[in-house]
């Protein structure tokens, strides 16, 4: 049985506030529609259900992002996951240049958990927060030409 990776879904706080983050590292919005229904009930598993979605897209569109705000159920509040947590770690993102994008993010109040480092000379990486307290992998690869 063939099978393929659709997308990442998150749901966040503001839709607005983290289309706005993501656009500005780079992806692009390939739509947005509001959902409620008996369809969204049984596929999600939640009477009632109501939110508002975003569709994103990597350049090159190999990765798809799907960000959504519940409206109905009330979204519920969690600590943010930590590296070791079981379950949904983190979204991971190549860069061609990490400073720049750490300005991006920083510009959105996302910083650095702790800093940039090296991997063995192949990449420079970094986690950080990113909206609703996502965590995020962003690395820059040091052996492209």
């Amino acid at each position: 049985m063939p099978i393929r990776m659709d997308n990442v879904a998150i749901a966040v706080r503001d839709l607005d506030a983290a289309i706005a983050f993501f656009t500005d590292l780079g992806l692009t919005v390939l739509g947005r529609d509001e959902v409620s229904g008996e369809w969204t009930d049984t596929a999600v598993g939640l009477d009632g259900n109501h939110a508002k979605i975003a569709m994103l897209q990597t350049p090159g569109g190999q990765a798809r992002l799907e960000l959504f705000e519940y409206l109905h159920p009330e979204a519920n509040e969690v600590p943010p996951a930590q590296a070791n947590d079981i379950g949904m770690h983190r979204v991971a993102f190549e860069v061609d240049d990490i400073d720049e994008a750490l300005a991006v993010a920083a510009r959105h109040g996302c910083f650095p958990l702790r800093g940039v480092a090296t991997y063995e000379d192949i990449y420079k990486l970094t986690y950080l927060r990113g909206p609703s307290g996502i965590l995020l992998m962003l690395a820059q690869s040091l052996t492209k030409p």
